[in-house]
């Protein structure tokens, strides 16, 4: 009995060390149109006198995606997560790398030995930044992050120079800013010079020499484009518009950027042909959403093996003409295929996405990563 009990456990952990492969879904990465999308973003700002630091944190920091940036001529990696830091390292990636997040006391001692600029938002934190680099002999940068309106992190400005006149002047490096992420909020010129007045005010009242001014990030690229952004404001971080050539808080297309940087594919797995809303008493879905159907007769669905677990829907983009993205579970994704043509079970749709789309996809195990020359 307990030899047969050890050979049933034997098999069971063979086969579950056995690595599973699975073809579908997949995002396919296309390296050369990534690395020509940061190419023409850093010749512009440069133009300008602004500096690109390149975002790889939608990517997990992959680090064939920042050897991409770097081959672009991006200097300055910035990652909001310590593990994607290390993750760059060890394929060789030295960096220098910008924490994007403000640091977690818990990870401080690490961050300051990985990172080569750290944004803060409390004189406490800056201090300590201070005192580890010292301690480490690290010359770690801070960028003190003021707050201009989107109500993420950072100082609020009316408060900022008062603030930030508690560091010692020598330790900060920087002042910075975010646009969109949180509160929706564009860059516009008026926000640019109210971080160029507290600039101003820090270095004329307090005797700090602030060398970088970052002022934003993938929204801020419009701002480039039309000439608003004011002389002073040295320094971007640029995700998204690289990645996918997208601006989603101007919701816009950005046309002398490529989108055909990341695919996702996903397999089919039914066609059926079915009402278009739903027959009984309705509740929420599954996550808690309440879905409005519209009522066209019946049409003909096609269900993916992809879901919310490995992307959100609502960034689905497809490439097919005749394919509509309806609705999603964590993992079925249904389409309308109606007006497509032929379809069958096993049949591949491929789908643009959008940032918080890319953002699960690159997250999620279950889906294949394969770099491309082409797509």
């Amino acid at each position: 009995m307990i030899s047969v009990i050890m050979i049933l456990t034997t098999s069971i952990l063979f086969y579950y060390k056995k690595e599973v492969f699975s073809m579908y879904p997949r995002v396919l990465i296309n390296l050369k149109e990534i690395e020509e999308n940061a190419r023409k973003v850093v010749q512009m700002a440069e133009k300008r006198g602004i500096e690109i630091v390149g975002v790889t944190k939608v990517t997990l920091g992959d680090p064939r995606f920042a050897e991409a940036l770097k081959r672009a001529g991006i200097k300055i990696l910035g990652e909001s997560r310590l593990k994607n830091v290390l993750r760059m390292k060890k394929a060789g990636i030295e960096g220098p790398f910008m924490l994007l997040r403000l640091p977690m006391m818990s990870e401080l001692v690490e961050d300051v030995k990985h990172f080569d600029y750290i944004m803060v938002s409390d004189p406490k934190v800056a201090r300590m930044v201070e005192e580890l680099s010292k301690e480490t002999g690290r010359n770690v940068k801070i960028i003190y992050m003021i707050d201009v309106g989107d109500l993420r992190e950072g100082v609020w400005y009316e408060k900022a120079v008062e603030e930030i006149s508690q560091c010692n002047p020598s330790s900060i490096s920087g002042i910075g800013t975010n646009f969109g992420c949180y509160g929706g909020i564009i860059p516009t010129k008026e926000k640019f010079e109210m971080l160029l007045s507290i600039k101003e005010k820090l270095e004329k009242e307090h005797g700090f020499n602030i060398e970088i001014v970052s002022g934003g990030n993938t929204p801020t690229l419009l701002a480039l484009e039309s000439g608003e952004i004011p002389e002073g404001v040295n320094q971007l971080r640029i995700g998204e518009a690289i990645a996918l050539g997208r601006d989603i808080t101007n919701n816009r297309v950005i046309d002398w950027l490529s989108q055909d940087t990341f695919i996702v594919e996903a397999e089919v797995i039914e066609v059926k042909e079915k009402p278009s809303i739903p027959v009984g008493r309705r509740g929420l879905d599954v996550f808690g959403r309440k879905v409005e159907f519209v009522d066209r007769g019946i049409r003909r669905r096609a269900i993916c093996a992809l879901g919310e677990q490995d992307i959100d829907s609502r960034g689905l983009i497809p490439v097919d003409k005749g394919v509509e993205v309806l609705h999603a579970s964590s993992d079925h994704i249904v389409l309308d295929v109606t007006e497509y043509g032929d379809v069958k079970v096993g049949d591949v749709f491929r789908f643009r996405m959008t940032y918080s789309c890319l953002l699960k996809a690159m997250t999620s195990p279950f889906v294949e990563k394969r770099y491309e020359p082409s797509i």
